[in-house]
């Protein structure tokens, strides 16, 4: 890191860490300062404090000291900040407390216990995440509606353009430059689409390892809301944020290499799914249930949850049936896969896509069955996703399983801090609240 940050002539750095939220957290210092710097630390909790800026009264019992943790640099995620003025890094840190222990609610560190438990079995996980936003006209006050962007034809979008390419275009600058940030970091983009809503487009990252891919996936959400930004634009991952909109998700697909072999052990030789491929999907089918406070982390994702609104609303799975939950597309020996389409593109990747490998995981540990593969229409079932987003956190908070695989201090954390942001939500009255009950009830 040394070496590089001379060559390239870096003059700050970044030292960032994705909290639970999923947002890029730390310290900026002079690069020369960052070589020096043997042990740089931060409070603990920065982990508790939540998307409204306030800290749940149990970290008063788990930390009532506050005290620090140590921050060590992965050098693996040195990358230049493309939009900086001057030459400047960014570099994702890991957190430990003084012993060199990790921090059990850290979501790198969740992520990586759930790959330990993997690799103990010989596996090793691949995921390719795909993730929906929406670009929109700025927002200065909250209390107006979002209203979908102008591009380069100075038209608002009145109407879905899914796989417009001229409506792409419309937002060429941009884009531009969002590659350029993208290529400037390593960020591997596969495709870019319009999809079904006004202005909402979608990103899909290369296939690879998860950490990794979780890593791109926390820096790419960086990225595009600063090239979004460059232009008069917003670029938002919010799960639903337009009514009569399209929600966006992001899906992941993922499957599982034998670790001395590399073969893909969810196939057959002649390309069908096997026993570990339903097994697995049974483990998704049976907790991802209570699972979903991580798939749909606050209260607007569950608006998203809608029929024939592009999103999945129950937990069936089937061969290239995109109305499912869970998605088989057409594959061959090598590339067989799972798509989970249930996680909202609010989510923190780090620990959505342990979520997802974690249900996974116990379902082919349990030997689990799925229900039968669905040939119609998944919108002709019964809603089965959670709709209410407290009752999903005591779900997960009383699900024994999902705790050993992710840990028990880190689903205590994420329970509390979630909780303190319903109660803050609830402090909030709403404009159908006004309209609807203020002289009818």
């Amino acid at each position: 890191m040394k070496d590089w940050i001379k060559q390239n002539q870096i003059t700050e750095v970044e030292c960032i860490i994705p909290d639970l939220a999923g947002a890029a957290r730390g310290k900026i210092m002079p690069a020369a300062k960052f070589i020096d710097t043997s042990t740089l630390r931060m409070p603990q909790s920065v982990f508790m404090q939540s998307v409204t800026g306030d800290y749940p009264h149990i970290w008063e019992q788990l930390n009532p000291l506050d005290i620090d943790m140590v921050l060590e640099p992965d050098a693996s995620t040195i990358r230049m900040l493309p939009w900086a003025r001057e030459p400047s890094a960014q570099v994702i840190h890991d957190c430990v407390d003084m012993e060199g222990n990790p921090i059990p609610f850290a979501p790198r560190q969740v992520l990586r216990r759930v790959l330990a438990f993997y690799a103990a079995e010989g596996w090793k996980p691949v995921v390719a995440p795909e993730l929906e936003f929406y670009l929109l006209q700025p927002n200065i006050d909250p209390r107006n509606d979002l209203l979908p962007p102008i591009g380069r034809t100075g038209r608002v979008e009145r109407a879905g353009q899914s796989f417009n390419i001229d409506a792409v275009n419309d937002f060429e600058p941009m884009f531009d430059d969002m590659y350029r940030f993208c290529e400037g970091q390593g960020l591997e983009i596969d495709t870019l689409i319009h999809e079904e809503g006004m202005g909402q487009m979608e990103i899909n990252l290369l296939h690879g390892d998860p950490l990794e891919l979780a890593d791109q996936a926390f820096l790419f959400k960086r990225t595009v809301r600063e090239a979004a930004l460059r232009h008069n634009l917003y670029a938002t991952f919010m799960a639903k944020p337009m009514e009569g909109q399209p929600g966006s998700a992001m899906h992941i697909h993922q499957s599982i290499e034998d670790i001395d072999s590399g073969e893909n052990i969810f196939s057959t030789p002649q390309g069908t799914p096997n026993e570990l491929l339903l097994s697995h999907i049974a483990g998704l089918q049976r907790f991802m249930p209570e699972a979903m406070a991580l798939m749909s982390p606050y209260v607007n994702s569950y608006r998203r949850i809608v029929k024939e609104m592009s999103a999945p609303i129950n937990f069936h799975w089937g061969f290239d049936n995109r109305t499912t939950g869970f998605r088989i597309p057409e594959n061959n020996p090598k590339s067989m896969r799972i798509e989970n389409r249930i996680a909202s593109a609010d989510v923190n990747p780090y620990l959505a896509i342990a979520t997802s490998l974690a249900c996974g995981y116990v379902g082919m540990k349990q030997g689990l069955e799925p229900t039968p593969a669905l040939n119609g229409s998944a919108y002709d079932e019964p809603i089965q996703l959670s709709r209410h987003w407290y009752d999903s956190l005591q779900r997960l908070a009383d699900c024994k399983e999902i705790r050993e695989v992710l840990g028990d201090s880190f689903v205590e954390v994420y329970v509390a801090v979630k909780e303190a942001e319903f109660d803050n939500f609830l402090n909030v009255i709403s404009p159908w609240e006004r309209e609807h009950l203020l002289l009818k009830v």
